[in-house]
C-alpha cells in the first residue's frame, strides 16, 4: 500500500469577496430575537475550558475591546442543514414557521451564516420544488435560493457507492451528483460515515483503495471528495501481535485508524472533514491500546495537534459542542455551539489557517417533538457564539 505526505503546498482557499447578503420579505416573521445562553462551568473529562459565548461583532477585529483576532471569519461561518432537518421537512401549509429549503435559507441568512453544508437534498412535498431536489433542475431551484440570501453550499453528506469495485449503476449516481454539486457551487462533496466501521487493518487498506479510486473521479470534475468521522474511526486500528481464531490481528501499534487511512490515501484526492464533537469522545474513550507485545501503553488523542499535523486534509468541520456526562460512555451530551465544555477557542486558534477551514455549526439535538422553534432557534445562538471566538491576547 502506497503511503502518501501531507499536501502542505496546497493554496488555501481565498475569502469569497463576492459572496453578499441579499434578504427577500416573507410572509412570516420568526425568530427576531433570539437570546444566547450560558451553560454552567463544568470540567471536561480530559481537558478543560468553556468558550465565551455570544455578544461580540462580526469584524476581523475589536480594538475598542482589545478582544484579539476573529477565529472564524464571517464569510466562515455555516452549518449543516442535518441540524435543522425539522425546518426543512416542516409542511409549510401546516405551520407559520420557516418551511423547506428557501425559506430556512432566508432564515439562516438572517441569523448570519453564509456556507451551508447539505445533508441530502429532500424536503416536504407542500414546499417550493416539491420533496426531492436531488435532480439537476433542483440543483438549479436550489442554487438560485443559495444566491438570493448570500449563502455558499460547501458540502453534502450524501452518496458514497457501496459497491467495490464499483458497479456501473453506482459509479453512474456517483457522478450525479458530482454535477449536483458543481450545480450548488460546491467545492467538497463528502458522506456522514467513515470509510470503513472495521478495527483491521487490511480493511482500511481497501477502504484507501476505494477511496483514491472515488476521489479521482470527483477531482476530474472539480470536486474535493472527503470522509466524516464519528468516535470509532480514531479508535486504535488492528494491526499486530498474536492472532485470533479467524486469523485477524488482536493488538495495535498505537496508530489510529483515521491517521492510518491519512497515510494511505493521496492527499490530492481524499480529504477528512473532523467531527470535533466526536473527535473528542474518542479521546475520552480511546486513551489506552494493548501494544503488539502484550503491554498496555497510553496514548491522549489530540485533536486539534492531528489536524494541525495534516492541515489542508481538513477542509471542513463540524463545529458541535458538549457538556460533560458521566453515565452515557461517551463522556459528552450535545449542545448547542459554544454552550458546552470543549475548548473551540484553543482548537481553532491551534489549527489556524482560518481563510482555509469551514466550520459547520451541528447538534443533533436540535429538533424538538414539543417546541417545534427549537432548531433555528439554536442555530441562531450557535452562530452568536461561533461570530464571538477570538485569539486570546498573549
Amino acid at each position: 500500500m502506497t503511503l502518501y505526505s501531507d499536501p502542505s503546498r496546497t493554496e488555501a482557499d481565498a475569502p469569497d469577496e463576492g459572496l453578499r447578503r441579499t434578504l427577500g420579505v416573507d410572509r412570516r416573521r420568526f425568530l427576531s430575537t433570539c437570546t444566547a445562553v450560558a451553560a454552567g462551568a463544568v470540567a471536561a473529562p480530559v481537558f478543560g475550558a468553556a468558550p465565551a459565548l455570544a455578544h461580540g461583532r462580526d469584524r476581523d477585529h475589536d480594538h475598542g475591546h482589545g478582544r484579539g483576532q476573529v477565529l472564524v471569519p464571517p464569510h466562515k461561518r455555516g452549518i449543516i442543514l442535518y441540524t435543522v432537518r425539522d425546518a426543512t421537512a416542516r409542511d409549510p401549509l401546516a405551520s407559520d414557521l420557516p418551511s423547506g429549503f428557501r425559506e430556512v435559507f432566508e432564515q439562516l441568512s438572517r441569523h448570519g451564516y453564509r456556507q451551508v453544508e447539505f445533508a441530502g437534498y429532500r424536503q416536504h412535498a407542500n414546499a417550493p420544488g416539491g420533496d426531492n431536489l436531488e435532480t439537476v433542475e433542483g440543483a438549479k431551484l436550489l442554487r438560485r435560493w443559495l444566491d438570493d440570501y448570500g449563502l455558499r453550499a460547501q458540502g453534502n453528506h450524501g452518496f458514497i457507492p457501496g459497491s467495490w469495485p464499483l458497479t456501473a449503476a453506482d459509479k453512474d449516481t456517483f457522478k450525479k451528483h458530482l454535477e449536483i454539486a458543481n450545480i450548488l457551487g460546491m467545492d467538497h462533496m463528502g458522506t456522514g460515515g467513515d470509510p470503513t466501521g472495521s478495527s483491521y487493518r487490511a480493511d482500511w487498506d481497501v477502504a484507501a483503495d476505494k477511496w483514491n479510486a472515488l476521489g479521482e473521479i470527483a477531482r476530474h470534475e472539480g470536486i474535493k471528495l472527503y470522509t466524516h468521522n464519528h468516535d470509532s474511526a480514531y479508535g486504535f486500528l488492528l494491526d499486530g501481535g498474536p492472532l485470533d481464531d479467524q486469523g485477524r490481528p488482536t493488538r495495535s501499534s498505537g496508530i489510529r485508524k483515521l491517521e492510518y487511512f491519512l497515510k494511505i490515501t493521496d492527499p490530492r484526492l481524499v480529504w477528512l472533514e473532523m467531527d470535533i464533537f466526536w473527535a473528542h469522545v474518542a479521546q475520552y474513550k480511546f486513551h489506552t491500546y494493548t501494544a503488539h507485545d502484550g503491554s498496555t501503553r497510553k496514548n491522549v488523542f489530540d485533536p486539534a495537534g492531528l489536524v494541525a499535523r495534516n492541515n489542508k486534509r481538513y477542509p471542513l468541520f463540524h463545529a458541535k459542542d458538549g457538556v460533560v456526562s458521566t453515565t452515557n460512555g461517551m463522556g459528552y451530551d450535545m449542545v448547542p455551539f459554544g454552550t458546552g465544555v470543549i475548548d473551540y477557542t484553543t482548537f481553532f486558534s491551534r489549527v489556524g489557517e482560518r481563510n482555509y477551514h469551514n466550520p459547520m455549526v451541528e447538534d443533533d439535538n436540535s429538533p424538538s417533538a414539543t417546541d417545534p422553534a427549537q432548531s433555528l432557534r439554536e442555530a441562531k445562538i450557535s452562530y452568536d457564539n461561533m461570530a464571538a471566538l477570538r485569539r486570546r491576547r498573549r
